[in-house]
């Protein structure tokens, strides 16, 4: 079976984190939307490739193939069990599945997906759940890390805990490889997941629902609220109140990150603050990429959403409800503007463009510290936004 992740119509709802990778790649819970597919996949021992149908920008890298036999999956939805088997057992060629106005999944070829010229069958049974706007990767984080515990600890033994550690409640779960020191684990309100090789340092306080995925790090002293999501190969310290940080990103030092999701390869100075609550208490507005303009986000708390490849400089204060475009550099007193264009340098005081060829340099010394190449298909993607998002710093 040929599996398609495919973006809706909605896909301009989740930038700019999606300006460099399809939503699939997204990291909600413990594992990103396409690995938790692929892990039922497994279970139900099917056999299967995966591709993309995305951006054509963004095609030079994440690869669409259409085969014989093609299963197009929106990238927006989670799996449960009942949908996998209704995917595969009851859905018929040239059969959707929908729910509400959204095509869930379909067996189709690609003329009838493009031209929808097909069957549509409602799904009737559970809600799955869905990422219904860009903040719901926060505010939906506790159920997608409680869903994905399960099934990656379902007939499995947790690795010991050190006995310098304080652990609360029996939902902590450590794979091999792992260190955790004279910290605090409560699970009372949620399970706490450490992944391989991760690492919990001294006098870390650390609250479920928690994911804490491969090679990543707690810095001494870190205090973490659930529901919150730190990914591979990322570092944290300071205080964390339900937020997701996708791979390889660093916010190493004191300082609050609060409903917030920051992307890939980004880094947050010493004492970055973010505000994810109102003087007011009022409703937080939000930018849109699909109005161009603040709108409502229907949240009482919402505090920063980053883009890939972003950073700012020690003490950088953001305003509730701040929306940072890729590549963007945001250092400088006072609180910068609430949309920060992509390729933006600068801060309160003003931006001027951040030149690609400087961008490409960091870049490449920020992932080699890695081991991973700035390769030229990510130079192809990254030039692509830089030249699409022009008009926005203007």
């Amino acid at each position: 079976m040929n599996v398609i992740f495919f973006d809706d119509k909605k896909r301009v709802d989740f930038l700019p984190l999606v300006y460099t990778k399809p939503i699939a790649k997204i990291r909600v819970g413990i594992l990103t939307i396409e690995e938790k597919w692929k892990k039922y996949f497994d279970l139900e021992k099917i056999d299967y490739s995966v591709s993309y149908f995305t951006e054509e920008y963004l095609q030079t890298k994440f690869k669409f193939e259409e085969q014989l036999e093609n299963c197009f999956i929106n990238a927006r939805y989670f799996p449960t069990k009942e949908l996998v088997e209704c995917i595969v057992n009851t859905l018929k060629p040239n059969q959707a599945l929908y729910m509400g106005e959204d095509m869930i999944a379909g067996k189709l070829n690609v003329s009838d997906f493009k031209a929808k010229s097909f069957e549509q069958v409602s799904w009737s049974q559970e809600e799955p759940i869905f990422l219904d706007a860009i903040t719901a990767i926060f505010s939906k984080n506790g159920l997608a890390i409680e869903q994905d515990y399960k099934l990656l600890t379902e007939g499995r033994q947790s690795a010991n805990i050190s006995a310098t550690n304080t652990i609360i409640g029996n939902q902590v779960f450590i794979e091999e490889g792992a260190k955790v020191e004279a910290s605090i684990l409560s699970s009372t309100n949620g399970p706490i997941y450490i992944g391989k090789n991760a690492e919990i340092m001294e006098g870390s306080m650390v609250r479920g629902p928690f994911a804490m995925c491969e090679s990543s790090a707690l810095k001494m002293g870190a205090k973490i609220y659930g529901p919150t999501t730190v990914g591979r190969f990322s570092k944290v310290g300071g205080e964390v109140n339900n937020s997701v940080i996708q791979d390889y990103s660093n916010k190493g030092h004191d300082g609050f990150l609060g409903n917030s999701v920051i992307g890939e390869w980004c880094n947050l100075g010493a004492d970055t603050n973010t505000s994810n609550l109102k003087n007011n208490y009022g409703e937080v507005k939000l930018w849109s990429y699909s109005s161009e303009k603040l709108e409502r986000s229907g949240l009482q708390f919402c505090g920063l959403i980053m883009g890939d490849h972003a950073k700012c400089g020690i003490n950088t204060m953001f305003n509730t409800g701040t929306v940072v475009g890729v590549s963007a550099n945001v250092f400088g007193s006072g609180f910068p503007t609430k949309f920060i264009s992509s390729y933006n340098w600068g801060g309160s005081e003003g931006f001027t463009e951040y030149r690609l060829d400087k961008m490409f340099e960091v870049a490449e010394k920020v992932m080699e510290r890695r081991g991973i190449e700035l390769t030229n298909e990510d130079k192809s993607i990254l030039t692509a936004i830089f030249e699409m998002t022009s008009r926005f710093r203007e």
